[in-house]
């Protein structure tokens, strides 16, 4: 059963209408509702295209976190073959937060990292809502020091809301596994492409999207704090949320025009979850491209590169 947002109400009801001609139309075969449905197809449609060519800051943060938007495991079952996953830090245990492993990528081997948030009830608690523990970056900086010392390229899909501030991750060194991981990604001499699938949070999603490429989907978001986070710091009050959206700039749109991503990649009409399968494709194929482009760069050029592009975010605004 589709999920709708709450400003979805006119695609509801249109969708609604259309399903329950089908539905009479199947119990009663005299009855033909062909031209009806299709008529109100027609205008479900042109309902979505027009609601989501203007989404606000705070829809988009709602698309971005849509229960039905494809995570992780489905990106890799579509875009990744002979998909090995590795588990553990070798230091405390296992994270399912942060999923990593070698792959490969239309024939081209690749170490793979990303964050699953899961899809259910039980996958949502397993892989603790994306949040990932100290043991989840150290297990991240393992995958990137072994895609370094065979020549991997290294794919990062992003989607947090942030790192798992609790006590027991405080206590084992959060903030310091969060920089090694992300120096670490500074420091390889290999291919990074990072996407941001829906919610990049904070240094929860920098520790593994510092890379040569970085895009978002179209709808995704890109913060530093949750905009609940920040309307508790700014106003104390976490109902500003919306407000606080539209003023950190998070979106693609925003964060393409202040040089912090690469590029936008455009999701179905209605949002990757009315079409995972096209969502994940056209992911796909900025991944290529990208990795096309940068497999003739030398190791030390693209380090270079990379810690250039990161120094510089901000200096030119």
């Amino acid at each position: 059963m589709h999920h709708y947002l709450d400003f979805e109400k006119p695609i509801s009801d249109l969708e609604g209408k259309i399903h329950e001609l089908k539905k009479i139309a199947g119990e009663d075969e005299s009855i033909d509702t062909s031209d009806e449905v299709e008529r109100l197809e027609v205008r479900a449609r042109e309902a979505t295209v027009e609601i989501y060519s203007k989404l606000t800051p705070w829809q988009k943060t709602q698309v971005a976190r849509h229960p039905q938007r494809p995570h992780f495991q489905e990106y890799a079952a579509g875009l990744f073959t002979d998909f090995t996953p590795l588990a553990g830090d070798r230091k405390f245990a296992e994270d399912a937060a942060i999923q990593a492993g070698l792959a490969r990528f239309r024939g081209i081997p690749v170490a793979v990292i990303g964050q699953e948030k899961g899809n259910d009830t039980k996958s949502r608690i397993k892989h603790n809502f994306g949040s990932a523990r100290p043991e989840g970056y150290r297990k991240a900086i393992r995958v990137m020091e072994m895609a370094d010392r065979f020549g991997l390229p290294l794919i990062t899909l992003i989607d947090t809301a942030g790192a798992y501030p609790g006590i027991g991750a405080e206590e084992r060194g959060q903030a310091e596994a969060i920089a090694r991981s992300t120096e670490m990604c500074l420091n390889l001499k290999v291919p990074i492409i990072s996407v941001v699938l829906g919610e990049g949070g904070s240094g929860g999603a920098i520790a593994i999207a510092t890379g040569n490429r970085v895009y978002m989907l179209e709808h995704a978001i890109y913060s530093v704090i949750s905009p609940e986070g920040a309307a508790s710091i700014l106003w104390r009050d976490s109902t500003r949320a919306k407000e606080a959206a539209t003023n950190m700039k998070i979106t693609a749109e925003d964060l393409k025009g202040f040089g912090i991503i690469d590029g936008i990649i455009e999701e179905p009409v209605g949002g990757a979850h009315r079409d995972a399968d096209l969502a994940i494709d056209r992911t796909g194929g900025i991944i290529a491209d990208a990795l096309k482009d940068l497999s003739s760069r030398k190791g030390e050029d693209l380090r270079k590169e990379r810690r250039e592009k990161y120094l510089g975010i901000g200096r030119s605004l």
